[in-house]
């Protein structure tokens, strides 16, 4: 019986995100019962959270980046974003959308990471594609800005996936570099990063192109044919 109610908590975040409640409350009130049910305890739990924080360090700065983000996004981030792309009228969702692309495969070289599709993509990216629909006077529709959520977190996924490894010394390259030896393959990793410059830009540009077409499709869809429109008005 107590190894089934120490899956109490994993019942209140299924029943929590179904409601739709406050995703942090939710963790929070899952870990307590599942400490208490579990027979931790409250100064249990505290000792495996400390624990785990100093044996995760780096852990701390994705927090920090993520408290940062929601902080700026309270005080108006996304409004300023979407604001900023409205003043440029010519400018497609599917541009912007490509254009980060660029930028985000350059600093994942580099291994600097934004935080993600949450900590970027969702408070600036996404708010900057709805600008630009906005910028050309078009009420948003729903799915359309399901479909650019989707692309955007795409595009930040392949970028950071083939970009990452372009990063000497970093997590994806020395995997390969190990993984190798064991075949009986001995590469450094300057040869592993020249090796996957072409594949990383061939990446970048069909995503590129992929995403740029399927944005004009969509317009076509949801809008119609916004050019003509205009001739005629």
């Amino acid at each position: 019986m107590e190894n089934i109610l120490s899956l109490l908590g994993v019942l209140i975040v299924i029943v929590g995100f179904a409601m739709k409640l406050d995703s942090i409350l939710i963790v929070m009130i899952a870990l307590v019962v599942t400490a208490l049910v579990g027979g931790i305890g409250l100064e249990g739990m505290f000792e495996i959270l400390g624990t785990s924080f100093v044996s995760n360090r780096g852990m701390a700065i994705f927090i920090i980046i993520m408290l940062a983000t929601g902080t700026l996004e309270r005080n108006g981030l996304k409004e300023s974003a979407a604001s900023l792309i409205r003043r440029f009228k010519k400018v497609s969702a599917g541009l912007i959308i490509d254009i980060y692309g660029v930028f985000r495969m350059i600093f994942a070289a580099f291994n600097v990471s934004f935080g993600g599709v949450a900590g970027f993509v969702r408070p600036i990216i996404l708010p900057m594609s709805i600008g630009a629909v906005e910028s050309q006077n078009l009420e948003l529709n729903k799915d359309y800005e399901e479909e650019l959520k989707g692309m955007a977190s795409a595009m930040e996924n392949i970028c950071w996936f083939f970009g990452q490894v372009l990063f000497i010394g970093g997590s994806g390259g020395l995997l390969v570099q190990s993984t190798l030896k064991e075949l009986g393959y001995e590469v450094t990793l300057v040869q592993l990063a020249a090796v996957e410059i072409p594949v990383a830009l061939v990446a970048l540009v069909t995503a590129s192109i992929y995403f740029y077409t399927k944005d004009r499709r969509l317009m076509k869809k949801y809008y119609g044919d916004i050019e003509k429109k205009g001739e005629q008005a």
